[in-house]
């Protein structure tokens, strides 16, 4: 694999660095066959691990990045969750697609203590990739035209780099239209 590069970012193959990922991301990528020559990761400052002081500080193009909300919402007693991934640029439309999407009355975000604990991830570096099954990954459909994209690694002082279509293609990925607004 080609380490993909965006901005002053030079990535490693993940399987090089596994010590820059949480637990359920290593594991997600060791299962996932296009990980091995897709994925990337990149150490970072943690300090610099929002969107906009990373793309600031490693002149990376905002649209380059890929954020992960995770969304809750009830309906009959059962809390459904699920993962949305849009384009930094832009963001989730929860209250009419995403609540459409899980059927329910009301949809939020996910409680941050809750989302960290349930994830096993840290706040800042939540990703797609490893989330716990049974949670839904909704993935606008932008995000699968992205060449190279930026996506947290489960940890702030890291972030992956892959093709935006390789999102698409995570398993149990649900590409949806106009998911962000």
């Amino acid at each position: 694999m080609t380490s993909p590069r965006l901005g002053s970012l030079v990535s490693v193959p993940w399987q090089d660095r596994p010590d820059l990922l949480a637990p359920p991301v290593a594991a997600a990528l060791g299962a996932w066959p296009d990980a091995a020559r897709q994925v990337g990761v990149v150490e970072i400052d943690p300090g610099l691990a929002d969107t906009a002081a990373m793309t600031e500080a490693y002149d990376v193009p905002l649209a380059a990045s890929a954020n992960c909300v995770l969304v809750s919402g009830r309906r009959a007693g059962e809390e459904r969750i699920a993962a949305c991934v849009v384009r930094a640029d832009t963001r989730a439309d929860v209250n009419s697609v995403v609540k459409r999407l899980l059927d329910v009355r009301k949809a939020s975000f996910h409680p941050m203590e809750r989302a960290v604990e349930e994830s096993s991830m840290e706040y800042g570096g939540i990703t797609p990739v490893g989330l716990p099954g049974g949670w839904r990954l909704l993935v606008d459909a932008a995000v699968a035209c992205i060449d190279v994209a930026i996506i947290g690694s489960g940890v702030r002082r890291s972030k992956l780099l892959l093709p935006g279509a390789a999102l698409a293609r995570l398993p149990g990925a649900e590409v949806v239209e106009g998911l962000a607004g």
